[in-house]
């Protein structure tokens, strides 16, 4: 997120500090009820303690700071989480409706749309739920986006500090840690106790659409991306490096929940893809995994997907007549169908 900060505050923000928080306006004297202007209000704002005057001096050295800049520099920590509210609400409704919209537009089968478990209005309300989930959980990942930002973690940006091998293999590093990682926080989300609150909202798409990529509870999403962040604080990763990652983990969530079952690939038992997390949704206690199967081998939590669980076979086996009796009887029970799915499911296996 430092790279994207620094970038923008060269090209843009450097340029709207400056005019919403000038300089010029640290003088202004406090407002009244009558003299409340944008300039004296700004006068009364914090602002950065090395801020004072045009003429800052420090032992023999004098600095002169243009008197059209902001009276927020930089390193000021209030700009710095204004600036990270902002871009990071912006970039992730972009990157939300831009991957998600194509693959729902060319990747997902709508004939899933047909199946019995697909609820009523669903992609409206997958895009509701998640635009409803982001304030909150930006807002609890804000201090660690902070922390990469002022330079607490160990994000690095000279490729010489640690060498090309490092780079390269810090890239796998982080994919099985953060991968082993959210393997156990979402099987810890199916306890029943934290399933019930936090977690369950998310498996009320039993068939999902890319758009159920991000529409969970916002400490579900806060939780599961808790890996990529500490991550940080114990490997040294290269600051682009980190940036492509953390957008490949967003695009590879809404990859994973466009309802494919296409089986019979080479890296079937390796990577945890679309096949594997369909099934999760499905069955709920199996294929917890993010990106590979060997924690869910390990773990004794592994499916293997298979075309003969593809539910688009649930659309292919029933008549019409009987396909639009079960969309009527949907219309009639709302969101509750899903939590009826849920407890068939679940009495089949014991959730951990």
């Amino acid at each position: 997120m430092d790279v994207v900060l620094d970038l923008l505050d060269e090209y843009v923000l450097d340029d709207v500090y400056a005019k919403l928080f000038p300089r010029s306006h640290l003088s202004s004297p406090t407002p009244s009820i009558i003299n409340l202007t944008w300039q004296t209000l700004v006068s009364t704002l914090p602002r950065s303690i090395t801020q004072i005057d045009s003429t800052t001096s420090f032992a023999n050295t004098t600095l002169h700071v243009p008197p059209d800049s902001s009276a927020w520099p930089r390193d000021y920590i209030g700009r710095q989480i204004l600036s990270l509210i902002v871009v990071t609400t912006i970039g992730i409704h972009l990157l939300y409706f831009l991957v998600a919209g194509l693959s729902y537009k060319f990747i997902f089968n709508h004939e899933m749309m047909r199946h019995p478990r697909f609820l009523p209005n669903q992609v409206k309300k997958e895009i509701v739920a998640s635009l409803w989930s982001f304030p909150g959980m930006l807002a609890l990942m804000l201090p660690f986006f902070l922390s990469e930002v002022r330079g607490y973690t160990k994000l690095y940006d000279n490729v010489d500090e640690y060498g090309w091998a490092y780079l390269f293999l810090s890239i796998p590093l982080f994919l099985l840690f953060t991968d082993y990682c959210v393997y156990w926080i979402h099987r810890w989300l199916h306890i029943p106790a934290i399933y019930k609150r936090i977690h369950k909202p998310h498996h009320k798409w039993i068939i999902p659409t890319p758009f159920a990529s991000h529409a969970f509870h916002p400490v579900d999403g806060f939780a599961q991306s808790l890996p990529y962040h500490t991550f940080l604080f114990i490997f040294p990763m290269q600051h682009h490096l980190f940036l492509i990652l953390f957008v490949f983990v967003n695009c590879w969530s809404i990859f994973i929940h466009d309802s494919d079952m296409i089986t019979g690939h080479p890296l079937e038992k390796i990577i945890n893809g679309p096949s594997h997390h369909t099934l999760h949704h499905l069955y709920f206690v199996c294929n917890y995994g993010q990106y590979f199967t060997f924690a869910d081998r390990a773990g004794g939590s592994y499916r293997q997907p298979d075309s003969t669980l593809d539910p688009l076979l649930d659309i292919k086996n029933k008549s019409a007549e009987e396909t639009e009796k079960e969309r009527q009887e949907k219309e009639r029970q709302g969101d509750d169908i899903a939590e009826d799915w849920e407890k068939k499911i679940l009495g089949k296996g014991k959730v951990e």
